[in-house]
Order: C-alpha cells, then sequence, then structure tokens
C-alpha cells in the first residue's frame, strides 16, 4: 500500500495532515506520511508550512508560536494536530513515516521527538532533508530508523557528501530520479522510497523501480 502523503486527503473536506486524513489512510489499509514542526516552547505539531497563510490564513509562524497558539488553528475546520495525538490516533495499526522540517532549531529536534516516541511500539520511520538531523539522531537514538530524503537536482557530490553524514537506514528519493543508476545501485544497499507519486502512469514506474510509494491523488493504489 505504500504512504499516503500528508494522509488521504481530498481538499477542505478532508484537509493534508489532519486526523480526518489519517484516519481515511487507514481505512484503506495505507501507511501515513506526514510533516513535522516544532513549535517555540519545544512541542511537535503536524504540519507542512513554516507559516499558517496558505492552510489557515493566518501569518502565524510555527517555529515561532507557542503550542497554544498553534491550538487555535483551524485548516478548514480541522484543528492542527501534535505528534502525540497522531500516535495515539494510529496506535500501531499502520507504519508512519514522518518528515521533519528543520529550522534554526536543529539541536531542539532530537530531545522533543525522542520524548514523543519512546514509548510508542509501532513501526515509525523518520525523514529528514537535512542530514545532520539525521546523525544528531542516529547518535542519540539509534534504534530509530532514520532515512534521507534526497532531491534528482542534487549532484554526485553532495549525495556522497549527504550518505556519509547521514548513513540512513533508508533512502526516500524525488521521483524524477527514480531509475537513475545511483538509485538503482541504493537499491542493493538498502529500502529506496519513492515521493510522490501522484498518477496511476508514475506509480506503475515506480513499483518495478523502488521499495514503497509515497503517493497521493491519482497515484493511490487500486485493488
Amino acid at each position: 500500500m505504500g504512504f499516503a502523503h500528508r494522509g488521504l486527503h481530498f481538499g477542505s473536506e478532508i484537509p493534508e495532515n489532519s486526523l480526518a486524513a489519517f484516519e481515511a489512510a487507514m481505512e484503506l489499509g495505507a501507511g501515513i506520511e506526514c510533516d513535522l514542526r516544532l513549535t517555540s516552547d519545544d512541542h511537535v505539531v503536524v504540519f507542512h508550512d513554516a507559516d499558517a497563510r496558505r492552510l489557515c490564513a493566518s501569518p502565524l509562524v510555527i517555529s515561532q508560536s507557542t503550542r497554544k497558539d498553534v491550538a487555535g488553528l483551524r485548516v478548514a475546520g480541522h484543528p492542527v494536530p501534535t505528534l502525540e495525538t497522531v500516535l495515539d490516533l494510529v496506535d500501531g495499526r499502520v507504519p508512519l513515516l514522518f518528515e521533519l522540517k528543520v529550522e534554526q532549531d536543529l539541536r531542539r529536534w532530537t530531545p522533543a521527538v525522542a520524548r514523543a516516541l519512546s514509548h510508542y511500539r509501532g513501526r515509525f520511520g523518520i525523514m529528514s532533508f537535512d542530514p545532520r538531523m539525521l546523525r544528531l539522531l542516529r547518535t542519540a537514538r539509534p534504534e530509530f530508523r532514520s532515512g534521507l530524503l534526497l532531491q534528482e537536482r542534487r549532484s554526485f557530490v553532495e549525495r556522497r557528501m549527504y550518505l556519509r553524514i547521514a548513513k540512513p537506514d533508508f533512502l526516500a528519493v524525488e521521483l524524477a530520479a527514480v531509475g537513475q543508476p545511483w538509485v538503482s545501485r541504493a537499491l542493493e544497499r538498502m529500502p529506496i522510497y519513492a515521493w510522490t507519486v501522484s498518477t496511476a502512469r508514475e506509480r506503475a514506474q515506480a513499483e518495478v523501480q523502488a521499495d514503497a510509494l509515497i503517493w497521493e491523488g491519482d497515484g493511490r493504489p487500486r485493488n
């Protein structure tokens, strides 16, 4: 089934990264991919953008706001979940993929995430574009499964440097790069996830070139 990108969302009826989107993904039997941000008082909330303009018509900046501030936001009538509320909802029923949206808060992330995840018994992986984040996480919590997000535009030198720093358990690779020789070589050493699959044609291609797909819209699996 792979992972539903920001949950199984559908416009304003079931917005992205909402508990409703996560419920819908679980009903399908899919894993859940979601975005995490850190508030100014070190709480982890589920939200993609750096600020709330697009989703809430508010200028509030997540990293500069407290958990209480963020709790006042609504995305099409839905509250912004905390990581803890997502863990309580899912309760091990499907695997979870968390993308850490790192800003100028690199060293605050590990204790905040560890506090929430230490007693969770379900399957999960933690991803980031920032290899330093993964290095810190691996040093502090080596039992947490971590993955490096890589864009197609990264050069050979950048990829090699990022991999050396992060030492990831898996790679999450931009769809445009799937099928390139370096991804095929990496596939021999570790699992490869492909993001973001949004059409049936993309799914048909990526299914034979990656171990798991992060999908949305018409990229969802058809049973």
